[in-house]
C-alpha cells in the first residue's frame, strides 16, 4: 500500500489530481481507513506490528497532500503577481481641515502669550448658564437650543452637551488667580436644524484674559493681531455693537479680506463670491461683573474681556468651503484637498 501510494504520488499534477489522491488513500471509504478499523479484530500480536506502521503511513500521506497543496498555491501566487513590477506608494494619511485650522490658531494665540485649557463636552446647567448670567428665566437661553441629558450630576444639578466652551472659562476662573490670558477650543452641540451654514455639532475657540488694566484697547490688538495672522495682514476690521448675557459692553467683529485692483484675494483658495464681503466671525466684549462674582473674583480689582469664534466658520472662510455639512460627510474627494 505504502509503495503504491508514493508511486501515485508521483503522477500528481493538478488540484484535482490531488483531491483524488487524498480521496484514495485517506478518504472515509479508503483501504488505509479500513485496515486502521479492522485493527481491533487482530490478534494482539499482529496488532502490535501493524497497527504503528499504519499510523505512520497515515502521517506520511497527510503530509504529503499538505506539501502538495503549498507547492499549487506557490505556482498560483507566482503566476499572479509580476515580482518585477514597481509597487504602489502608500499613500499617508493627514489631519482633517478643522484639525488644521484649530493647530494654527493654537500657534497663534501661544506666541501672543495665550495658554491652552480643554474641558468636558458634559457639563452642569450651573458652568453653561448660570455662572455666565444667564438663570432659568433668562431670553438668551431660548437663543441655544440645548442637548439636555436624563441623568443628574452628583450634587443634583441638571447635565448638558455643552452649548458653548465658556463654561471651561468659568471652571479655569474658579481654580486659578489672575493675571492670566487663556484659550478653550473644543467641540460645542446645539439641537438645531442642519443647514450649509449649521450643524448639531460644530468647534468654538473662546479666549479670555483678565488682568488690573485690561480693556477693549487690548481686546482690538488681540483681535487684529489673530485675524492677520490666520487671514493675512491685509485684513479689514469692523467692529460692532451687540449684546451677550456674559459681556458688557459686547462686540460683534467682522472681517474683510483684501482685494487686489483686479479683485483678487491674497487667499487665491477662497470663493470669489466672499472676497470682499464684510463677513461676521467673532463675538465679544469685557466680562460681566456677575460672571466675575460667580468665580469669586470681585470685578473692583479685576477686569477682563472674553471672545468666541467657531472654528468651522474659519475654516470655511480660509478654503473658499461653500457648506459646513462637508466637514462630517467621510467624503474623501473633500477630506483629500487638504
Amino acid at each position: 500500500m505504502r509503495r503504491e501510494a508514493f508511486e501515485s504520488s508521483e503522477l500528481i499534477k493538478t488540484e484535482a489530481d490531488l483531491e483524488s489522491f487524498r480521496l484514495k488513500y485517506l478518504g472515509r471509504k479508503s483501504a488505509l481507513n479500513q485496515l486502521l478499523r479492522s485493527l481491533k479484530d487482530l490478534p494482539e500480536a499482529e496488532r502490535k506490528q501493524a497497527a504503528p506502521a499504519a499510523q505512520k503511513l497515515k502521517k506520511e500521506l497527510e503530509e504529503t497532500v499538505s506539501f502538495k497543496k503549498k507547492e499549487f498555491l506557490t505556482e498560483i501566487n507566482e503566476s499572479a503577481v509580476d515580482i518585477t513590477r514597481p509597487g504602489l506608494k502608500p499613500r499617508p494619511g493627514h489631519l482633517h481641515p478643522l484639525t488644521q485650522v484649530e493647530d494654527e490658531i493654537k500657534k497663534i494665540f501661544s506666541s501672543l502669550n495665550f495658554g491652552i485649557v480643554e474641558g468636558s463636552e458634559i457639563e452642569t446647567e450651573r458652568y453653561n448658564f448660570d455662572a455666565l448670567n444667564m438663570p432659568a428665566n433668562h431670553p438668551a437661553r431660548e437663543m441655544q437650543d440645548t442637548f439636555w441629558l436624563k441623568e443628574r450630576s452628583k450634587s443634583g444639578d441638571e447635565r448638558l452637551l455643552r452649548t458653548q466652551t465658556s463654561a471651561v472659562q468659568v471652571r479655569y476662573m474658579e481654580s486659578h488667580e489672575p493675571p492670566f490670558q487663556i484659550i478653550a477650543p473644543g467641540k460645542v452641540f446645539r439641537y438645531e436644524a442642519t443647514d450649509a451654514s449649521h450643524e448639531t455639532n460644530f468647534y468654538q475657540v473662546e479666549g479670555l484674559m483678565v488682568g488690573r488694566n485690561v480693556n477693549l484697547a487690548n481686546l482690538k490688538f488681540i483681535v487684529s493681531e489673530f485675524f492677520k495672522k490666520l487671514f493675512g495682514p491685509d485684513t479689514e476690521f469692523r467692529f460692532r455693537p451687540s449684546y451677550f448675557p456674559f459681556t458688557e459692553p459686547s462686540l460683534e467683529v467682522d472681517i474683510r479680506l483684501k482685494t487686489d485692483k483686479k479683485g483678487n484675494a491674497n487667499l487665491k483658495t477662497l470663493a470669489q463670491s466672499r472676497r470682499s464681503e464684510w463677513l461676521e466671525v467673532m463675538g465679544a466684549g469685557m466680562v460681566h461683573p456677575r460672571v466675575f462674582e460667580a468665580a469669586h473674583y470681585n470685578p473692583r480689582d479685576w477686569q477682563g474681556f472674553a471672545f468666541g469664534v467657531s472654528l468651522d466658520r474659519l475654516t470655511m472662510i480660509k478654503y473658499g468651503i461653500p457648506d459646513i455639512r462637508l466637514f462630517h460627510s467621510g467624503d474623501l474627494r473633500f477630506i483629500n484637498q487638504f
